[in-house]
């Protein structure tokens, strides 16, 4: 029950990125994913339509209706008359949900915008009639000055990321509805198969065991039900804990919970946010097991340990977990808003506050004394500074887990893992040690955020361990490290996930330190999955992961096709390696009996398998990705086979810093192509011959280079090739602009220096890539050597 991730509107309200669940990063549309602002105490009059859900309170629903009578007095009565829809339109988007991102407010390097981002069909139809509205509505006067071009106006309106412009965003089915079932190609992907574990659940945003031998699970619906379900898949027909009533769960916020050390003294823990006189609320709550039934909780034993009040309705993380330390760990987010406004440095670099990433907490033997007390070595206790903290220095941390080690050798044993979802470009996985600062709000992944913040070396902060950009989903789902006994191939993997984009991906350790290779996880085609019981198909959505109680506990996630809190349509998955089994008998449990004073509900799986073309062969393993330069992201290759629809990285304002020179000195149309291996340079306006962005011509298309290990001995080769005696540097970072119409060709080149072309010297593979165009690569060559 707490929020994931969003960012403010003009009025500091939430928006949403990406449909999460239970604090996500959301889209709109989503019950409870992300972190979502919740309806105003009182019904909005002007902006009614948000009353449920939205950004703005009374107070500033007023001020919008006050502005558009005043706008109807200083208008003609007849243009008023067909434009009055259009203001009422435009000044309600202060109070969407989706209010940060039509007004870029996302992004502190960009200017908050004076009107929303409209969709470019909407704008030239206002434009039409009522094109004079627009400057009473803002006080922008470039846009003023482009009132008379109809074309070059509605540019500038326009949002590029078109799944949130106004008012497609109002109907979008990526957005508002089931994203579609993903089923990723099994080329470049672990193939996995599925077996479904539940179905029918509203949201289920945890799944916890019991931890007693009775291998029972809880799972935790966002609407503040947890139900119980025996080995067998049954369901407890009466909820296990019921707080629904106290849980705040609009369409916009989410709730989960933890069950730590239920076998040895009966008690459980719940994380989940309430309101108290018109404020929210974090709480951390201690309930008792029934005495006489195993499958209840006693509602009447509530023991509040911990409440924490929010500044924002958003970024509230919302995980319990115990270490083998016997302490609990409270995961929260930055408090919300986007950028963590809050102080100088924002409360996830700040101490003395409860919003920054990790408590620590020892509640055990705390039942006639305070709720809880601080374990003696946490890494603050005698600063000034809140003792509860654990590590600082997260945005909104959404699942986090505690590896088991390995089976044989315990490597591993003990270290956390965690997913943080990001504000406008990356999501990060983390692995968290005691103490440590991780960043959030200087950097985010591996590239500075706050300038300023970021250049301050005192920070001592550390690096994911792994990060990708919005292009490939925008809100990370943290997983765990399969130690299970049932698939021994899988020992190691880190498996996530992300909410957006329903990818599946996994990070392996590498032998050398600090270093994680990528691989998706996609779902097999043919008979790969075929086995009685298995499919190879999953909803999008991926809110949660999850291990059982064996000894090794196996993995499973949950997942929903509509992300909305009153949807039964959220399934728990098991994963399935077909590929090596253990022996049988091996992984048997016998669970211990429990006895069951309810009705049982037998399950019935509803999945079935998608029969597809023959699974292609297993592929290769990937090269180790290594952990990068501090200004570059970690990310995977780019999945040719098509996806649904998802929206792409939060926009900028027009007329945003774009590096995109123009192109001069190209090649005409020719009857014959250039040989594959040729090279040629683009030069921005301004510069002299000699020095570019580096285009290679490869596959039969022209395409860039982008790497930021681009060297003195690769711009040799290219220079060599252009009929230059002499390479004078290397540039990186798109210094002589981003070649964004093309596609990205050579990645991770490394040249000895007399290879006669790039195709010759080591690269990551044609069109494989894991970086971006703002890396796009040049050279300044010459004719002189420059040393005499």
């Amino acid at each position: 029950m707490a929020g994931r991730r969003a960012g403010p509107g003009p009025e500091r309200c939430l928006a949403l990125l990406a449909l999460r669940a239970l604090g996500a990063a959301g889209a709109p549309a989503v019950p409870g994913l992300s972190g979502r602002p919740s309806g105003p105490p009182q019904p909005l009059s002007f902006c009614a339509q948000y009353s449920a859900f939205g950004c703005c309170a009374p107070e500033r629903d007023a001020a919008l209706g006050r502005r558009f009578w005043a706008l109807a007095a200083r208008v003609d009565a007849g243009v008023w008359a067909a434009c009055a829809g259009y203001a009422l339109d435009l000044l309600c988007q202060e109070c969407s949900p989706y209010a940060a991102h039509l007004y870029d407010a996302e992004d502190p390097s960009t200017p908050l915008r004076t009107l929303p981002g409209l969709c470019e069909d909407y704008c030239l139809d206002m434009w039409q009639t009522c094109r004079g509205l627009f400057r009473h509505l803002s006080p922008d006067r470039k846009l003023w000055a482009l009132e008379g071009d109809r074309a070059k106006f509605c540019r500038y309106l326009s949002l590029d990321d078109t799944d949130y412009c106004f008012p497609r965003l109002l109907v979008n089915e990526n957005l508002n509805s089931n994203l579609g079932r993903v089923v990723a190609d099994a080329k470049g992907c672990l193939q996995l198969c599925l077996e479904e574990v539940a179905n029918g659940l509203r949201n289920p945003v945890a799944m916890v065991h019991a931890q007693d031998g009775t291998h029972r699970f809880f799972v935790a619906e966002q609407v503040g039900l947890v139900w119980a379900y025996l080995p067998d898949r049954s369901r407890v027909e009466k909820p296990f804990l019921n707080i629904s009533r106290a849980v705040l769960t609009s369409p916009w916020e989410g709730d989960e919970r933890g069950f730590p050390r239920f076998r040895h003294n009966g008690r459980l823990y719940v994380y989940y946010s309430v309101r108290v006189d018109f404020h929210e609320w974090i709480r951390i709550s201690e309930f008792r097991v029934e005495e006489d039934d195993a499958n209840a909780v006693d509602h009447s034993s509530e023991r509040i340990i911990l409440e924490i009040e929010e500044p924002a309705a958003n970024h509230n993380g919302g995980q319990l977990l115990f270490g083998d330390d016997g302490y609990l760990y409270i995961f929260t987010g930055d408090g919300g808003m986007a950028g963590d406004p809050f102080g100088t440095f924002g409360n996830a670099q700040n101490k003395y506050v409860l919003f920054f990433g990790w408590l620590r907490l020892d509640v055990d033997g705390t039942d006639r004394g305070p709720p809880y007390r601080i374990p003696p070595d946490n890494p603050f206790v005698g600063d000034p500074a809140r003792p509860e903290v654990y590590a600082l220095g997260v945005r909104n941390m959404w699942r986090c887990s505690f590896d088991r080690g390995d089976p044989a050798s315990g490597a591993g044993r003990g270290r956390l893992f965690c997913g943080d979802v990001g504000q406008n470009k990356f999501e990060e996985v983390d692995l968290v040690e005691r103490g440590r600062n991780y960043g959030w709000r200087a950097r985010e992944g591996f590239e500075c955020y706050d300038l300023k913040l970021c250049a301050n070396a005192s920070l001592d902060d550390v690096l994911p361990i792994f990060a990708y950009p919005h292009k490939l989903g925008k809100s990370v789902t943290g997983g765990y490290v399969y130690r299970g006994c049932e698939y021994p191939n899988l020992n190691g993997l880190y498996i996530f996930g992300d909410f957006m984009s329903g990818r599946l991906m996994s990070l392996r350790e590498s032998p050398g330190p600090g270093q994680w290779q990528y691989s998706e996880l996609c779902m097999g085609r043919g008979q790969t999955c075929e086995f009685p019981g298995l499919i190879n198909n999953y909803y999008p959505h991926i809110i949660s992961f999850a291990e059982d109680e064996a000894v090794q506990g196996e993995l499973y996630f949950m997942s929903t096709g509509v992300p909305s809190a009153t949807a039964a349509r959220g399934v728990i998955y098991k994963i399935i390696d077909p590929s090596r089994r253990a022996p049988p008998g091996k992984c048997q449990i016998q669970p211990a009996q429990v006895m069951v004073r309810s009705r049982l509900i037998r399950f019935v799986p509803k999945e079935k398998f998608i029969r597809r073309a023959e699974s292609t062969p297993r592929p290769t393993a990937p090269a180790p990705t290594k952990v990068p330069s501090r200004r570059r992201p970690t990310a995977p290759p780019p999945v040719s086979t098509p996806r649904p629809a998802r929206p792409t990285r939060p926009t900028r304002r027009p007329g945003g810093r774009r590096v995109s020179g123009r192109r001069r000195g190209r090649p005409g149309t020719e009857n014959s192509a250039p040989l594959n291996g040729a090279v040629r340079l683009v030069r921005p306006a301004g510069l002299g011959p000699g020095r570019g962005r580096v285009e290679v011509f490869a596959g039969g298309r022209w395409g860039t280079v982008c790497d930021d290990g681009w060297d003195i001995k690769a711009t040799a080769v290219v220079c060599r090739q252009l009929g230059f005696a002499h390479a004078v540097r290397a540039t990186k970072g798109a210094e002589f602009g981003e070649g964004r119409a093309l596609p990205i060709l050579l990645d991770d080149v490394r040249c000895a220096g007399d290879e006669k072309t790039l195709l010759e010297c080591r690269h990551r593979g044609l069109g494989t890539h894991n970086c971006r165009h703002e890396e796009d690569a040049g050279v300044i060559c010459s004719h002189e050597d420059p040393d005499r």
